[in-house]
């Protein structure tokens, strides 16, 4: 195999993540971002330049061999230019659909994977009709740019329909607003799966996890569901991936209400919920997103016991607990603390479910992080 050179749109820790897992498949790559201090320019060059200039995008188009994304907001004209131009994938038309969260839930109808009510909105007047047709609580959101709980005001009562306007109205003839009805669900699940540039499908287990504010908290693989439940999120996965004639990873959301499964949302890009599959499957899905996307052999997603994630936002914790672990892997995303600010991860890995459990309970008492590991530690239990 030569040594194809990988563009990435995006220069975050998933960025980074494909530079490290592409390290020994001889890839080389080169990071676009707005920032000179992407953390993924740690360990890929850069340029560096605003997605919709022309002429970084030349620079960088001229550079690679093929080119791809971190993560959703980059601008689809830009992706159509660059598809011009040098290999892109996912496809544009993918990357479009992901970053609508109204065509995205119409393409769930079209494709008969159930979905919450959802209105589209664009007046105040909308708002008012769509509130008396799906009821509440429900969440006014933004159809674009809104990611881990940006953009959106939930609706408890009709007497908050004022306060939502007030806080996303001026979006409405920006970006659109869409109205979802609120789903009260006993679990979220995600499905991360992959699909190569011939139409080969694989999954990774089924993932359970959990939000604080909107920020993914924690991820449990695999996901205690009947296998039922788990062919019906992997069918939804595959459809959608065949209907975008999808190239790489991406992951559907998914609430799960009364043994049913509504979509949630489409991420077209490597995953937060699938961090774990570096160290808990035979194959990662960053290795296996470069493999899709370069026309290689995806490898096997078959997991290696049982895995963890938990995130660390705002700052990082102290290392030591979780190292001490013979199945605890750490990952400094390199990134300034901040407020909400997603600056790493530690996957805990064991070989069965009771063996996770002891583990995440000594990780999170040495660290105080009890709160965040109790409902993990909980499922383990089902």
């Amino acid at each position: 195999m030569t040594h194809p050179k990988v563009g990435i749109l995006g220069g975050g820790q998933l960025a980074r993540m494909l530079a490290l897992s592409g390290a020994p498949l001889g890839l080389r790559f080169l990071v676009m971002d707005n920032v000179a201090d992407a953390c993924a320019g740690q360990f890929a060059p850069m340029v560096v330049g605003d997605y919709r200039d022309e002429a970084a995008l030349t620079e960088f188009a001229s550079k690679v061999d093929v080119a791809t994304f971190d993560f959703e907001n980059v601008p689809a004209e830009s992706a159509h230019w660059l598809s011009d131009r040098v290999t892109v994938f996912p496809n544009p038309r993918a990357l479009a659909i992901a970053q609508d969260r109204l065509a995205e839930k119409t393409l769930f109808v079209e494709l008969g994977i159930p979905v919450p009510p959802f209105a589209a909105i664009d007046t105040r007047e909308q708002l008012g009709a769509a509130l008396e047709q799906i009821g509440t609580p429900c969440i006014l959101k933004t159809r674009r740019l809104g990611y881990d709980g940006k953009g959106q005001f939930r609706i408890k009562t009709p007497a908050d329909a004022d306060a939502a306007w007030e806080a996303l109205g001026a979006q409405a003839g920006k970006v659109g607003l869409i109205l979802e009805g609120f789903v009260h669900f006993q679990r979220e699940l995600s499905v991360v799966a992959v699909r190569g540039r011939e139409g080969e499908f694989r999954t990774w287990p089924l993932t359970e996890n959990w939000h604080v504010d909107g920020v993914l908290s924690a991820s449990l693989a695999p996901a205690s569901v009947d296998d039922a439940m788990t062919q019906t999120a992997f069918e939804h996965a595959r459809k959608l991936a065949e209907a975008l004639d999808y190239v790489g990873v991406f992951a559907l959301e998914l609430f799960c209400r009364d043994g049913e499964l509504l979509a949630n949302e489409l991420a077209p890009r490597v995953h937060n919920s699938g961090h774990w599959t570096i160290e808990g499957s035979e194959t990662s899905q960053f290795q296996n997103h470069l493999r899709a996307v370069l026309g290689l052999p995806l490898g096997d997603t078959r997991m290696v016991g049982v895995a963890c994630m938990l995130n660390w936002i705002g700052e990082m914790p102290d290392a030591l607990p979780v190292l001490r672990e013979p199945g605890g892997h750490w990952h400094d995303y390199g990134k300034e603390p901040r407020a909400g600010r997603k600056v790493g991860h530690a996957t805990l890995r064991a070989d069965c479910g009771q063996a996770l459990a002891q583990t995440l309970q000594r990780v999170g008492d040495a660290l105080g992080r009890e709160a965040q590991v109790a409902p993990v530690i909980a499922a383990l239990a089902r």
